[in-house]
């Protein structure tokens, strides 16, 4: 018989043959990485709980705060002086993709060493089809984390208009695709869990703070022409204008094309970073890369 053993590429006498994974074996290893991710989430209530102390602590307590000495003038999309918090809510909402991304390239590199993802990164899968599956689990943890930060900071009169909470999720898609594309890239360079920390200082932190997440960059540019050139070439500044723009039901479209385009370069470059043969994991003899 000369039948195709299911999922090996392969006839019964080892010849190799070149007869693709079909569409179902595609989706049902999808939904399965994507349902696994999901089930980490729902099992991990502290990481749940530490996505919304992080933004929530700046919403309540920081931004009560600097009200009275960072209020911000008339900026688009605003229509109208606005409070401090309510100018920040969508750098916070930043703030919980980006670190969502990295706790996601963390546990890329445990995956990666011992878990499941080991074991599909050698699969018949293409690599580009794994890391994707992967982004798109991230992005839908980070949904849930979002909409709940949101739905908590509506008490605290953080109303945007009602087609806003629908028109940002697209936004939200695209900005969540961006930050995971750069934590897949990290996680191709991060060989311990221990160098997360690392990651911490000097990838997360100065992409927050030089960033329009907390301040307007007129304000950045009157102090530091310096650092309002860098919060200008910082990707993170474009997520949040997208997510902000978007909330109040307008484009910002300066904003949109940098992101989609730091999105296919990140994702480029993990893709290539992943590549058994050319990318990273190869010259460290990873998973699929040889030793």
């Amino acid at each position: 018989m000369n039948a195709i053993i299911e999922g090996t590429g392969k006839t019964p006498g080892n010849a190799p043959v070149t007869e693709p994974l079909s569409v179902i074996g595609y989706w049902r290893c999808m939904i399965g990485i994507v349902w696994r991710e999901g089930l980490r989430f729902l099992h991990q209530r502290g990481r749940f709980v530490a996505a919304l102390v992080r933004p929530l602590v700046w919403l309540f307590i920081f931004a009560a705060g600097f009200r009275s000495v960072l209020g911000v003038s008339i900026i688009e999309p605003y229509e109208t002086y606005v409070l401090y918090e309510v100018y920040i809510t969508p750098g916070l909402i930043g703030m919980i993709q980006l670190f969502n991304g990295m706790q996601s390239s963390l546990a890329m590199v445990y995956d990666r060493e011992m878990g499941t993802m080991r074991s599909l990164l050698v699969s018949p899968f293409p690599r580009w089809f794994l890391l994707g599956s992967k982004l798109v689990a991230g992005v839908s943890v980070s949904l849930v984390q979002v909409y709940v930060f949101l739905a908590i900071a509506w008490f605290w009169e953080i109303e945007p208009p009602l087609l806003g909470y629908l028109t940002v999720l697209p936004a939200l898609v695209l900005s969540g695709l961006m930050l995971g594309s750069l934590g897949l890239l990290l996680s191709s360079v991060i060989r311990q869990l221990e160098n997360f920390a690392g990651v911490m200082n000097f990838v997360i932190f100065p992409m927050f703070f030089l960033s329009s997440a907390l301040y307007p960059l007129w304000r950045m540019r009157e102090s530091s022409p310096l650092l309002y050139d860098i919060c200008n070439w910082n990707p993170f500044t474009y997520a949040v204008e997208v997510i902000r723009f978007a909330l109040y039901v307008q484009v910002n479209w300066t904003a949109l094309l940098v992101t989609v385009g730091c999105t296919i370069t990140f994702m480029s470059l993990a893709i290539f970073a992943y590549n058994p043969s050319k990318g990273l994991i190869a010259r460290r003899g990873g998973p699929g890369g040889g030793s």
